[in-house]
């Protein structure tokens, strides 16, 4: 068996990632040791649906599992709750944000990568088919070569867990899998709920939306002779949760993680860089992530 420890289960991505374990025979060999979460309202919600185990502290499954999955709603206790496993080198997915500070980013994906921990995580919207064949449209040139693009999804800029952060990943991480991991500066700014942000490329420029009180996702790549945007929703066939929660399973299974360190906190030095211009007003650069 591959007993895992679910750390931060007040949002809705532990129990999809339960129900996704329960559902999928692929996964008959995850044993769930425990659930934690600063709520512990939650946490018992979930042992009242699957049955799994409470656990007191966040530090209780220590040297008891094969692998962390950390789903807390706010990126700030991302790290926290990462840190006394670090040691046990065990794979760990770390949910979206992936930390709600650059620094906290670095010390992460610093550690990870001294100690040999395979690392997988982010916003599920990153592995949706459509984000993903967009992606490909622009790898591959289709109707030549990219000249901007749209991105939209909601933004919660009042959440108390973390404000601007907690929803923020879901667009940028969609932006930076279709058109680039590394826009060179973002300009932002709010129209009443609706807060618009330009991602700078080298050759391109890429608007994004983001619009509170609001669920609905919607991608568009813009070539020279054509263009093509759709509606971004999850469903049959595109299963967002199985997908990354497979991604992580392959860790477990030994395999190793796809792309760079710098690729995986890219999208917390982008959020910052987006906030830093809603407070300012300001064109600002994305700060160069140096390991």
């Amino acid at each position: 068996m591959k007993r895992i420890a679910i750390l931060g289960c007040e949002n809705s991505h532990a129990g999809s990632f339960l129900n996704t374990i329960k559902a999928h025979e692929e996964f008959h060999d995850i044993e769930v040791i425990g659930v934690f979460s600063e709520e512990r309202e939650a946490a018992e919600k979930l042992n009242e649906k699957f049955g799994v185990p409470v656990l007191d502290n966040y530090t209780d499954a220590l040297g008891k599992i094969d692998g962390l999955v950390v789903t807390a709603r706010n990126g700030a206790n991302h790290l926290k709750y990462a840190a006394p496993y670090l040691d046990s080198g065990v794979p760990m997915y770390i949910d979206k944000p992936i930390t709600n500070s650059e620094e906290d980013a670095l010390t992460l994906v610093r550690e990870f990568e001294k100690r040999g921990i395979r690392y997988t995580g982010g916003s599920c919207l990153r592995h949706d088919v459509f984000v993903k064949s967009l992606a490909e449209d622009r790898l591959n040139n289709v109707d030549g070569e990219t000249v901007g693009g749209l991105v939209r999804a909601p933004i919660d800029p009042n959440s108390s867990y973390g404000g601007f952060f907690f929803y923020a990943p879901h667009m940028v991480e969609s932006t930076l899998e279709i058109f680039g991991k590394y826009p060179k500066s973002v300009k932002a700014y709010q129209n009443g709920r609706k807060y618009n942000v330009v991602f700078r490329y080298e050759d391109y420029d890429v608007n994004g939306i983001f619009v509170s009180d609001n669920s609905y996702y919607f991608a568009e790549r813009q070539a020279e002779r054509g263009f093509r945007g759709a509606k971004v929703a999850s469903g049959a066939g595109n299963d967002w949760i199985y997908s990354e929660f497979t991604d992580y399973y392959r860790l477990l299974c030994g395999e190793d993680r796809i792309g760079t360190p710098e690729d995986f906190i890219a999208s917390v030095f982008v959020m910052n860089a987006i906030k830093r211009s809603l407070d300012s007003g300001n064109e600002e650069k994305v700060n160069e992530i140096k390991l």
